[in-house]
């Protein structure tokens, strides 16, 4: 039976996209629903709500602060240098940086000037980046020194254009500003826009290309939301006492950050926190400082805010919402986050990069009578459904893999067709890879994954991928790699290893592992075992057994 919370949302919801709401819904020529009324493409996604929102601060990051309409100046001017330099509609446009500013402001000149922005993981090392850097051929990159140099060992040879990301923001994106400048080109909502990495179950990183408008259908599907529970507010007599700020804690390469984070306070007109890097206490130095009322994170990140020894000496009155995606939140937690932020409501969404983050989203109290729901479909925009054999929609109650449908889908993976095939049905949704089933009253309940990926913190880890950098060790004869509990972050990568002549130890292996893949992806444990390890009558490794027993091991370590 619907809650009561579900009955006003949907009440509400259709104000907000019936006959004279804010939002009119059309369909695009496959039959998804598409906002009919917003701008398709992101040029002009910038162009009217910067004019929307131009005189409230976009942007915060130290003591630089920027408004959304000066946001849009540098982006414009530099999108002409940019085109005024050879750059064309179509081409690949690599961003190397952490967040800052100049992050921003390139992002935006890249679609303006039409290529195809990117977006490298800035944690990756020079191996990782060479894999990405190699297969999209970009015709420019643009990062901090730091990746810069990651780039440089790659030895592919590409352009790099460094920036000083830490002088403001006019000074930083100088070296890419010439005197020659070009017109724009008219962008169409089909035209490619974006590719963000992927890792999947096969280990290497996929490059998951979206079209303009799947990045803006991704964007409108979070703002409808936003809307809706503004007027639920506002109906109960409840409107916000402070403006829209978020801290920006997630990384602007990841989706999360990119999609619902970034491009959502360009819509909303809410300003954006900059943080270079996670750090709990400065976060709650900065939710005092710049009154946020907006956070999200993975759900290790809210964790660490409530165990922060110094939590009690700030003042977190502004929160009114702690939202968290890109992994599971623990049960637990929903009820220590209420206690510990009273004035601030938990969410959850459920996402994934070749969604352009949009799927399922739970919240205020729903998420408090369904903890392990990520709630319902992201209406009305998204559509989920559960596979069975031959690729079956299967009732509600019944388990099997899910799969989301909306215009906010990526186009496919660059220069990968058969990983495109595989992920996509013939109906048009793209495969989860998780298994689960949806309620009576269309909230989802994950309840395991079928890739046999590791999500630690939020960041997706290819086991694959980690084995192959454990088997390029010349001690090593066999080894396996899966995800272990962890209450901070989930779970983290552990590691069976068994080596015929005994020459490598954890720590030398892990030495050896850091040159290779980022720090992320290093195995929380490593057990070296002197015998063969298990094997199935396929003769694979039994990663089932493997499991049961590291498992407890870890559990007793604990």
């Amino acid at each position: 039976m619907p809650s009561m919370l579900d009955r006003k949302y949907d009440a509400v919801l259709a104000k907000v996209i019936g006959e004279g709401g804010r939002v009119q819904i059309g369909r695009d020529p496959d039959g998804r629903a598409i906002v009919a009324n917003f701008p398709p493409a992101l040029p002009a996604l910038f162009d009217i709500f910067c004019a929307l929102n131009g005189a409230a601060e976009g942007v915060v990051a130290g003591d630089e602060r920027l408004t959304f309409a000066e946001l849009n100046q540098h982006a414009t001017r530099l999108a002409r240098a940019l085109a005024g330099s050879g750059i064309a509609k179509g081409d690949r446009i690599a961003i190397a940086m952490r967040n800052c500013p100049a992050w921003i402001v390139c992002w935006m000149a890249v679609l303006k000037a039409g290529g195809i922005a990117t977006l490298i993981n800035g944690w990756w090392q020079a191996d990782e980046m060479r894999h990405a850097l190699a297969l999209t051929e970009p015709k420019l990159v643009v990062a901090d020194a730091p990746r810069a140099k990651r780039i440089e060992a790659t030895g592919l040879g590409m352009p790099v254009v460094t920036l000083d990301i830490d002088r403001p923001v006019g000074e930083a994106i100088a070296p890419l500003v010439g005197e020659a400048e070009a017109d724009l080109p008219e962008i169409a909502p089909e035209d490619d826009a974006t590719i963000l990495f992927t890792s999947g179950s096969t280990g290497l990183a996929k490059g998951a290309v979206s079209t303009h408008r799947a990045v803006t259908t991704g964007v409108y599907a979070y703002a409808i939301g936003l809307m809706t529970l503004l007027g639920i507010k506002e109906s109960e007599g409840q409107p916000p006492v402070s403006p829209p700020r978020t801290l920006v804690n997630v990384p602007l390469f990841h989706v999360t950050g990119e999609v619902p984070v970034l491009l959502n306070s360009f819509v909303i007109g809410r300003t954006m926190v900059l943080m270079p890097r996670w750090d709990a206490g400065e976060a709650l130095r900065l939710i005092e400082r710049e009154k946020i009322t907006y956070f999200v994170g993975v759900p290790t990140m809210s964790l660490e805010l409530m165990q922060h020894p110094d939590r009690e000496k700030y003042d977190l009155s502004s929160l009114t919402d702690i939202a968290a995606g890109g992994a599971p939140r623990p049960v637990s937690h929903v009820t220590r986050l209420e206690e510990s932020f009273t004035a601030a409501q938990p969410a959850l969404g459920y996402g994934l990069t070749e969604t352009n983050a949009v799927g399922c989203s739970n919240f205020w109290s729903n998420y408090h009578e369904k903890p392990a729901s990520t709630g319902r479909a992201q209406q009305p925009l998204v559509e989920i459904a559960i596979l069975g054999d031959g690729d079956l929609h299967l009732p509600a109650g019944e388990r099997g893999e899910i799969a989301i449908r909306s215009a906010a889908n990526i186009r496919g993976y660059w220069r990968d067709e058969t990983a495109t095939r595989a992920a996509l049905t013939e109906d048009g949704y793209v495969r989860t890879g998780d298994i689960g089933y949806l309620d009576e009253d269309g909230y989802l309940f994950i309840v395991d994954r079928k890739k046999d990926i590791i999500i630690r913190g939020g960041e997706n880890i290819s086991a694959q991928e980690v084995e192959a950098a454990i088997y390029a060790h010349p001690a090593v004869s066999e080894a396996a790699v899966f995800g272990v509990p962890d209450e901070r972050l989930g779970e983290v990568p552990g590691a069976v290893v068994y080596s015929e002549t005994g020459g490598v130890d954890p720590d030398g292996l892990l030495a050896f592992l850091s040159e290779h893949i980022a720090q992320f992806k290093l195995p929380a444990y490593v057990w070296m075992d002197g015998e063969p390890l298990p094997k199935l009558g396929t003769g694979k490794i039994d990663k089932v057994e493997l499991r049961e027993r590291y498992h407890k091991l870890a559990a007793e370590a604990a």
